[in-house]
Protein backbone atom coordinates (compact mmCIF):
# COMPACT_ATOMS: atom_id res chain seq x y z
CA UNK A 1 0.00 0.00 0.00
CA UNK A 2 2.82 2.39 0.83
CA UNK A 3 4.57 1.64 -2.45
CA UNK A 4 1.36 2.14 -4.44
CA UNK A 5 0.70 5.44 -2.67
CA UNK A 6 4.25 6.62 -3.42
CA UNK A 7 3.69 5.83 -7.11
CA UNK A 8 0.39 7.77 -7.15
CA UNK A 9 2.01 10.70 -5.35
CA UNK A 10 4.85 10.77 -7.86
CA UNK A 11 2.60 10.44 -10.94
CA UNK A 12 0.03 12.97 -9.75
CA UNK A 13 2.42 15.39 -7.99
CA UNK A 14 0.63 14.83 -4.68
CA UNK A 15 1.74 14.40 -1.09
CA UNK A 16 -0.90 12.03 0.28
CA UNK A 17 0.02 10.09 3.41
CA UNK A 18 -1.18 6.79 4.85
CA UNK A 19 -1.03 5.08 8.24
CA UNK A 20 -1.41 1.29 8.43
CA UNK A 21 -2.40 -0.65 11.55
CA UNK A 22 -2.43 -4.43 11.81
CA UNK A 23 -3.63 -6.81 14.53
CA UNK A 24 -4.07 -10.58 14.51
CA UNK A 25 -6.79 -12.67 16.10
CA UNK A 26 -10.32 -13.97 15.73
CA UNK A 27 -12.98 -11.96 13.90
CA UNK A 28 -16.59 -12.35 12.90
CA UNK A 29 -17.18 -11.86 9.18
CA UNK A 30 -20.32 -11.64 7.12
CA UNK A 31 -22.42 -9.95 4.51
CA UNK A 32 -24.79 -7.21 5.62
CA UNK A 33 -27.55 -5.40 3.79
CA UNK A 34 -30.80 -6.21 2.04
CA UNK A 35 -30.49 -4.25 -1.19
CA UNK A 36 -26.85 -3.23 -1.29
CA UNK A 37 -24.64 -5.95 0.12
CA UNK A 38 -21.41 -5.30 1.95
CA UNK A 39 -18.86 -7.72 3.36
CA UNK A 40 -17.55 -6.66 6.76
CA UNK A 41 -15.48 -7.80 9.73
CA UNK A 42 -16.26 -7.18 13.40
CA UNK A 43 -14.75 -7.83 16.79
CA UNK A 44 -12.08 -6.82 19.25
CA UNK A 45 -9.33 -7.82 16.82
CA UNK A 46 -10.66 -5.33 14.25
CA UNK A 47 -11.02 -2.60 16.89
CA UNK A 48 -7.43 -3.10 18.03
CA UNK A 49 -6.18 -2.93 14.41
CA UNK A 50 -8.02 0.37 14.03
CA UNK A 51 -6.34 1.66 17.20
CA UNK A 52 -2.95 0.59 15.82
CA UNK A 53 -3.69 2.67 12.72
CA UNK A 54 -5.03 5.72 14.53
CA UNK A 55 -2.08 5.82 16.96
CA UNK A 56 0.50 5.17 14.22
CA UNK A 57 2.59 7.52 12.15
CA UNK A 58 2.09 8.55 8.51
CA UNK A 59 4.12 6.46 6.11
CA UNK A 60 4.63 3.67 8.66
CA UNK A 61 3.06 0.33 9.56
CA UNK A 62 2.22 -0.24 13.20
CA UNK A 63 1.47 -3.74 14.44
CA UNK A 64 0.20 -5.14 17.72
CA UNK A 65 2.20 -7.55 19.88
CA UNK A 66 -0.06 -10.36 18.60
CA UNK A 67 0.90 -9.63 14.98
CA UNK A 68 4.55 -9.06 15.83
CA UNK A 69 4.74 -12.62 17.20
CA UNK A 70 3.61 -13.97 13.80
CA UNK A 71 6.22 -12.06 11.81
CA UNK A 72 9.11 -14.26 10.77
CA UNK A 73 11.20 -11.24 9.80
CA UNK A 74 10.91 -8.95 12.83
CA UNK A 75 14.00 -6.87 12.19
CA UNK A 76 11.99 -4.30 10.23
CA UNK A 77 10.03 -3.29 13.34
CA UNK A 78 11.00 -1.44 16.48
CA UNK A 79 9.17 -1.61 19.80
CA UNK A 80 7.45 1.61 20.81
CA UNK A 81 6.67 2.82 24.26
CA UNK A 82 3.38 1.26 25.33
CA UNK A 83 0.38 3.14 23.97
CA UNK A 84 -2.53 4.20 26.14
CA UNK A 85 -5.54 3.04 24.13
CA UNK A 86 -9.06 4.12 25.02
CA UNK A 87 -11.08 1.11 26.17
CA UNK A 88 -8.03 -1.18 26.05
CA UNK A 89 -5.48 0.25 28.48
CA UNK A 90 -1.77 0.06 27.74
CA UNK A 91 -0.80 -1.91 24.63
CA UNK A 92 2.60 -2.77 23.21
CA UNK A 93 3.07 -1.80 19.57
CA UNK A 94 5.82 -2.17 17.00
CA UNK A 95 6.48 0.38 14.28
CA UNK A 96 8.06 -0.29 10.89
CA UNK A 97 11.38 1.31 10.13
CA UNK A 98 11.06 4.68 8.43
CA UNK A 99 10.56 4.48 4.68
Amino acid sequence: MLTALAEVNHAQHLNLQLRIGVNSGPVVAGVIGKRKFSYDLWGDTVNTAQRMESHGEPGRIQVSAATYEYLTERSGFIRRDDLEIKGKGRLTAYLSAES
